[in-house]
């Protein structure tokens, strides 16, 4: 039988992880398995970053934006919405994303849970709440998320208050507007309808509001049905 005192010495044999350490996913994961809890790391291009400590604002959007993602998931079967959770996107990546939302692989979508519960592949769309992090995040992490596949992404920069949209075009994440009335429209997520003022001002009455219009509109109706027949058919198959 293996002790708990045995599996403490078996993990501290792992070299520890350290910023700027160029590694391959599978290394870097096994490492940071053995690292104690509490510490944060990520695999961004093949070199490990290790974040600051979340200071309060940070954690009070996180927060937000959590709840607004939440009331979708509820209301769109099929969808599923994470917060800080670590994915697998390749042989050199392995980030945790402040939040995310993707379709269950039962119902289509392009991710998949493995053994250990790790996400595997690149969920549909992926936020990024940015205070000492933007230039990381609108540059190296966006490479990543592009190369994985992810087909829309959302950096909230608190420092220039500012709310980044890009959108998949040709393989490539493209920074797009929101629509003539301020809000953005996911074009992935038919009714997840975001109004970034609202979001930067940390108005949740008026996003949840602008949200729930959304909810009500026939496109996410479709997009429900649709889910369902997919998964239907997965399920025939």
């Amino acid at each position: 039988m293996v002790t708990a005192q045995v599996r403490v010495r078996q993990r501290s044999k792992k070299p520890k992880l350290h910023v700027g350490d160029r590694l391959d996913q599978p290394t870097f994961h096994a490492r940071y398995e053995a690292m104690p809890r509490g510490v944060h790391a990520q695999l961004i291009g093949g070199i490990v970053f290790m974040p600051s400590p979340m200071k309060k604002p940070h954690g009070k959007f996180n927060i937000l934006l959590s709840r607004w993602l939440g009331e979708y998931e509820e209301a769109t079967p099929g969808t599923e919405a994470l917060a800080g959770a670590t994915e697998i996107l390749g042989s050199d990546s392995e980030p945790e994303s402040d939040a995310c939302l993707l379709i269950l692989p039962e119902y289509g979508g392009q991710t998949r849970q493995n053994d250990k519960g790790y996400i595997e592949g690149a969920p549909e769309w992926i936020a990024e709440i940015a205070d000492t992090t933007e230039s990381f995040d609108l540059r190296s992490k966006k490479r990543d998320y592009e190369k994985a596949g992810v087909r829309e992404y959302v950096v909230v920069a608190l420092r220039s208050k500012k709310v980044h949209f890009f959108r998949r075009k040709r393989g490539k994440l493209k920074e797009a507007a929101a629509d003539s009335d301020g809000i953005d429209r996911s074009a992935v997520f038919p009714g997840l309808w975001l109004d970034p003022a609202a979001l930067l001002r940390r108005d949740s009455k008026r996003l949840m509001a602008v949200l729930r219009l959304g909810l009500a509109s026939p496109e996410l109706a479709t997009f429900v049905a649709e889910l369902a027949e997919k998964k239907s058919a997965g399920n025939d198959g």
